[in-house]
């Protein structure tokens, strides 16, 4: 690939990529004006049109690694593994 073509398709990545940001806030925006309705109904779930919509609740547990680190770093370290990967980045 050309230096030129190059340069063309990063200057293309980069106006996507400022497309996918834009598109991303209104989405959430939307998403939040669809939770405030929901709030203020005090509803969980609502059907619109063919939609049903879902703003529930959701409990999880999660594993505190930097907790268990603290007290078992021995035990921590034994079943720590190492990963290697690559990041792509354009600045």
């Amino acid at each position: 690939m050309s230096e030129n073509t190059l340069k063309s398709k990063v200057r293309e990545l980069k106006e996507l990529k400022a497309m996918q940001d834009e598109l991303n806030a209104e989405i959430t925006a939307i998403e939040d004006e669809i939770k405030a309705v929901m709030l203020d109904n005090g509803t969980e779930e609502m059907n619109v049109d063919v939609f049903k919509i879902r703003y529930k609740l959701v409990e999880s547990k999660r594993f505190d690694s930097a907790a268990f680190k603290a007290t078992h770093a021995e035990l921590y370290n034994q079943y720590t593994k190492t990963t290697t990967s690559r990041r792509f980045s354009v600045a």
